[in-house]
């Protein structure tokens, strides 16, 4: 018995080495005094219930801790907590339960099995996930798609997901993918931009957790293969909306495997995606279940055998979108018109086609007999003939944009307004210097009745002659935008102003520098009474004008006199005005608006929700926290918060201080060190 106590671990008694490397301490384990002689029969070895330190002469219990707990045995207690909000509260103790609770599948989930009640009950268990989230750039880690797939499963569950970049350090990655899928099993929209680390792995979490997915985006994920597609394509068969882009290994095989798995698909857009070719194409448009009704193609190595396709089977489609296709010839239009398969079709864009000509044009217009909205950007072989070929057949058309076609000009313009259908509203003219401005005599002919809007923006070459061309010709006019027309006079506008006589609604004319008060004073006494609109950027107006505005237009609500030579008493006749109620005012720019305005200003205030004072440099800083301050009492509740929320109430500011002080831009804030110490 003697041995037993004088025990050092050397013996036979215990075989796994000695217990203390002090032979002393072995003491301390059994005080009991020399004169004490005890037996101890033998019995089990107690269990250990926390790790105990011995210091020289004394030793310490630790309080026990979970955490000795190996991640199965926590797993287990984890998913047999009795709700989601428990589970929510244990993933915000640490990283490592964070991510144990993430990976628990909702099948894997034992509610209440042992007859536990939760203190709050879950009231969603299964989720109808009208829930979104997005995250952005160092935002976007695994660790937050973890906690999200957690916090939303018990509060409705996740239906929509936006990841745009990812933390360079520690990116989404297939882990925070699979948190989604396990947790998530509600989501129907999901989208993955400028993902590099991100990889088919991912896509197959996604696809294994998210049946009910209908729409995904996957834009610049390099890793992506068609082994996604694939995955995508067995796994999600509910899915309504495909877009690819810039996924360059992304193939053929995964369009196919997408075309005869998901029969609910309505929409697809695929852009730059070199392997991409007419097999991938046209399956998606000739499968026995195909019902797309919105099509988008760009930068892809397809011919004019897609274009076939499209114009054979395409019977659903109702939007067709082609950009940038170098492969496709003339051939390929004229085929697509005649092959009556897009009767369906509304609305066509064609931008930077080299294929499009007059012939195949005109054959699209025979073949779309629906079509009211063409779009046609880019198009160099575009030509009057064409253009006006196309006006005399497609009778439903009821929009047209043509932009940076130069082969168009004012017999072009005028050939199409006097050929194309009663149904015509809206037509828009951009940046096509192929229009110059000639003195055409027009015979009699009947006006465009129901012509509501007329844009034209950026032709340098068109002028007063065509201006009064348009004016008589177009009598109905609601809608008019002139913009960056230099050539454009009070002699060519006022015919325009006396020729409508509907009532003008929006008006804007940003950029022609030639148009002077005379034009305003005659525009607010014909069409104050129906103008809501007015854009003056840039115009050669003064106070005449604003006191003009202030008299005639009740209705105005959005007024914009930047870079206009307006002074500080044409911002008092607008106050004064009684019956003017402006929402939004744009006075950026103008070097003559000092500190005298800050009463009218003040005074707007009352009804505005948007105010512009960028570049007003006779505007002093200290005016302008006088100016914040009083729009807050009226909008919000408490000044001294205005330099961190752009927004005053309902109020959006757009200030810039003339000494790089505060700035306030489009609803983003950016605050310089200089004036406020710090930024946000």
């Amino acid at each position: 018995m003697s041995k037993i106590f004088s025990f050092s671990g050397t013996g036979n008694f215990f075989t796994g080495g000695a217990i203390y490397s002090n032979p002393k301490e072995s003491n301390l384990f059994f005080s009991f005094g020399h004169h004490v002689d005890e037996y101890f029969p033998h019995q089990k070895r107690p269990r250990i219930s926390a790790p105990i330190v011995f210091s020289g002469e004394r030793f310490e219990q630790k309080k026990p801790s979970i955490e000795i707990l190996p991640d199965e045995c926590l797993f287990e207690i984890f998913r047999r907590l009795p709700g989601g909000r428990e589970r929510s509260s244990c993933a915000c103790v640490s990283k490592r339960w964070l991510t144990l609770v993430s990976n628990i599948h909702r099948d894997e989930i034992n509610d209440n099995k042992c007859g536990v009640v939760s203190e709050v009950e879950d009231e969603d268990v299964e989720g109808d996930g009208y829930l979104c989230m997005s995250l952005e750039g160092k935002k976007a880690t695994d660790v937050r798609l973890a906690a999200i797939a957690i916090g939303t499963s018990s509060r409705g569950g996740l239906g929509k997901l936006f990841i745009r970049g990812s933390n360079s350090t520690c990116g989404v990655t297939s882990i925070g993918l699979r948190a989604i899928s396990r947790g998530c099993p509600s989501l129907r929209v999901l989208s993955l931009w400028n993902l590099s680390s991100v990889g088919d792995e991912g896509l197959f979490e996604i696809a294994d957790g998210c049946h009910q997915l209908e729409k995904i985006d996957l834009c610049h994920c390099p890793a992506i293969t068609d082994k996604s597609l694939l995955a995508l394509a067995k796994g999600c068969p509910t899915l309504k909306d495909l877009t690819i882009e810039g996924c360059a290994n992304v193939e053929n095989e995964g369009l196919q495997a997408v075309a005869r798995s998901c029969p609910n698909l309505k929409s697809i857009s695929i852009k730059n995606c070199p392997l991409v070719g007419d097999q991938g194409i046209a399956s998606m448009l000739s499968s026995a279940s195909c019902t797309l009704t919105k099509v988008k193609l760009q930068a892809l190595n397809i011919s004019d055998v897609s274009l076939a396709v499209i114009g054979h089977y395409g019977k659903a489609v109702t939007d067709l979108s082609l950009t940038s296709l170098p492969n496709v010839s003339e051939k390929g239009f004229w085929v697509m018109g005649n092959g009556q398969g897009l009767q369906k079709l509304k609305c066509f864009a064609v931008t930077s086609c080299r294929g499009v000509t007059d012939l195949g044009l005109e054959a699209v217009a025979k073949g779309c007999p629906n079509l009211k909205q063409l779009c046609l950007q880019k198009c160099a072989f575009v030509s009057d003939n064409g253009l006006v070929s196309f006006a005399k057949t497609a009778c439903s058309l009821e929009s047209f944009l043509l932009e940076e076609c130069h082969r168009i000009t004012q017999f072009g313009l005028f050939g199409f307004l006097l050929n194309c259908g009663a149904k015509l509203k809206a037509l828009s003219l951009v940046n096509c210097l192929g229009i110059k401005d000639l003195n055409l005599g027009f015979p009699p002919v009947s006006p465009c009745k129901y012509l509501r809007s007329l844009s034209i923006r950026s032709c340098p070459g068109f002028g007063d002659s065509s201006l009064v061309a348009l004016g008589k010709l177009c009598p109905q006019l609601q809608h008019v935008e002139l913009s960056e027309l230099h050539g454009i006079t009070d002699a060519g506008f006022l015919p325009l102003l006396e020729s409508c006589e509907a009532g003008l609604v929006k008006i804007n004319l940003s950029g022609c520098v030639n148009l002077s008060d005379k034009v305003v004073c005659i525009m607010t006494d014909l069409h104050g009474w129906t103008l809501e609109m007015l854009n003056l950027d840039g115009c050669k107006i003064s106070d005449a004008s604003l006191v003009a505005i202030a008299d005639n237009c009740q209705l105005l609500n959005d007024l914009d006199v930047s870079k206009c030579a307006i002074t500080d008493s044409g911002i008092a006749a607008l106050a004064r005005s009684n019956q003017i109620n402006l929402q939004i005012l744009s006075v950026s720019g103008c070097s003559k608006v000092s500190d005298k305005s800050l009463p009218s200003l003040g005074k707007l205030g009352e009804t505005l929700l948007g105010l512009n004072l960028q570049h007003c440099k006779a505007i002093s800083s200290s005016t302008i926290d006088l100016l914040v301050e009083q729009l807050w009492r009226e909008h919000g509740h408490s000044a001294p918060f205005f330099c961190r929320y752009p927004f005053i109430g309902d109020l959006l500011l757009d200030i810039e201080y003339p000494d790089n002080g505060c700035r306030f831009l489009n609803g983003q804030i950016s605050i310089t060190t200089q004036l406020l110490g710090s930024g946000f």
